[in-house]
């Protein structure tokens, strides 16, 4: 029998909504996974156990009255610590924004709590969603549970730690260049970045103000749903908010891909061959012809270069990142550790012109790919370069625009598009594809991903060794 921490959401909360077993119980489990391996594994910069096992009670005397909100309600949560909550600290992971105190939820935790959601705590960040792995920042850095020596990816690494552990089945991450989809991709989880607009970014600590969004990292495909339809919706107090109404994003788990038409977008990695990893590629290829004989229709796609659509992304991030952090950076440039510096940098450098040519860009970028997508229905994508790689060696070779991005191709267009685990590698570590939609149509995505899921994931993508906690077998 699967412990508890195996079930995943939708398993629990079906038990918790026959009142097989209630949520004091789940919640006391998590806090108790998460205290134990948050030593290790530091993918909490706080938990908050008092108030953790209030909301539990609150759940669970709600629930036995017979007011069920739906399938979060007494599921416990993490939010990564960007996202203010209120009456506890924003950190950002940054000495200069250490004692800020948020004084409203942001909304995605206001819609978290609506759902009967129980906060566990606030999970590590690189430092203002931006510079790390940095070891001289406050928290951190997170762990990857695989192994202990291997980079969680970032910036959303805490959520993805804290997710892939089994600390908290459902965390939210942030995403303006890949900070959902790679560290889900290096620890094994299902990361959704929903379509820029989807979901409401107000009370945010701001990084790019035109691409950046929040979103659900969970172990399933089906937990990821469950926590979208629950986050999704119009908010007048953001400004980016769209209001466009939800799909039954639940209802596409189950739907197959049969009668799809799929792209597989093979030139942004057969263009740079030197960056992805022979294993990557073997996974792509796999799941293109897993989609094939699931009854899809499957086509090649070409765009751009993906340099093209990486270096208008970046010129855009750093710029809109500087606009945020100019006033800090003239008088507290102190207070950052070495890591911003490097990576805020640039947009103190660069000119409006270089900004107006790579929105000029964005807009041409955009289009092709809203072309491409007249003749198919998704896209599959590479998706991380290669494995998690050792988290020192990112320390140490740490540069300022890297190897291109494909995760941040589609920050650039605002595309919704899902890491979901695709396997093990030859040295016992996860693997991973992208999926890409319509602007708006997360449902398309989930429908392939629990394909992948059920075919490829073998749900033994799971870092057992690391996360076993004997006292609670």
């Amino acid at each position: 029998m699967s412990e508890l921490w195996e079930l995943g959401i939708a398993e629990t909360a079906r038990m918790i909504a026959r009142k097989q077993i209630s949520p004091v119980e789940v919640v006391d489990h998590f806090l108790a996974r998460a205290t134990t391996l948050n030593s290790t594994l530091h993918c909490f910069i706080t938990i908050e156990e008092d108030a953790a096992r209030v909301d539990a009670r609150k759940a669970e005397a709600e629930i036995m009255e017979g007011q069920y909100r739906g399938p979060l309600h007494g599921i416990p949560y993490a939010v990564k610590d960007i996202i203010n909550v209120s009456g506890l600290p924003t950190t950002n992971n940054s000495r200069l924004t250490l004692g800020d105190i948020a004084t409203s939820d942001a909304s995605v935790v206001a819609s978290l709590r609506a759902a009967g959601a129980v906060l566990l705590g606030k999970t590590e960040t690189q430092e203002f969603a931006m510079g790390g792995p940095d070891f001289s920042l406050p928290f951190g850095p997170a762990r990857n549970p695989w192994d202990l020596d291997r980079f969680t990816g970032g910036s959303s690494s805490g959520s993805a730690a804290a997710v892939a552990a089994g600390t908290v089945p459902l965390a939210i991450g942030t995403d303006t260049g890949g900070s959902i989809r790679t560290p889900s991709a290096y620890c094994g989880i299902s990361g959704m970045k929903p379509t820029y607009g989807r979901v409401s970014r107000w009370g945010m600590t701001p990084q790019a103000y035109s691409m950046e969004t929040a979103g659900p990292m969970t172990w399933s495909v089906e937990d990821n749903a469950i926590a979208l339809q629950a986050l999704a919706g119009h908010d007048p107090g953001d400004p980016s908010s769209v209001d466009i109404p939800s799909q039954p994003w639940t209802e596409a788990t189950s739907l197959g891909v049969c009668g799809m038409r799929i792209g597989l977008l093979r030139s942004f990695h057969e263009e740079e061959p030197d960056f992805f990893s022979d294993e990557c590629v073997a996974v792509f290829e796999e799941a293109a012809r897993l989609f094939e004989h699931a009854g899809a229709t499957t086509t090649d796609v070409s765009l751009s270069p993906l340099r093209h659509y990486f270096a208008a992304q970046r010129v855009i991030m750093y710029s809109e990142a500087a606009a945020v952090h100019e006033d800090d950076f003239r008088r507290s440039l102190h207070l950052y550790g070495p890591y911003s510096v490097e990576r805020f940098l640039p947009g103190f450098l660069l000119t409006a012109t270089d900004y107006l040519q790579a929105c000029r860009r964005r807009g041409e970028l955009t289009t092709e790919l809203a072309e491409a997508f007249s003749s198919v229905n998704l896209l599959l994508v590479i998706g991380a370069l290669g494995v998690a790689p050792l988290i020192h060696d990112v320390a140490r070779n740490s540069l300022v625009n890297g190897t291109p991005s494909v995760n941040a191709a589609f920050n650039l267009t605002g595309s919704p598009a899902m890491s979901v685990p695709a396997g093990i590698s030859a040295d016992g570590l996860p693997l991973s594809v992208q999926l890409v939609g319509r602007n708006f149509d997360e449902f398309s995505i989930y429908r392939a991903a629990q394909v992948i899921e059920d075919e490829m994931a073998r749900r033994a993508i799971c870092p057992q060794a690391a996360v076993k906690v004997d006292f609670l077998a």
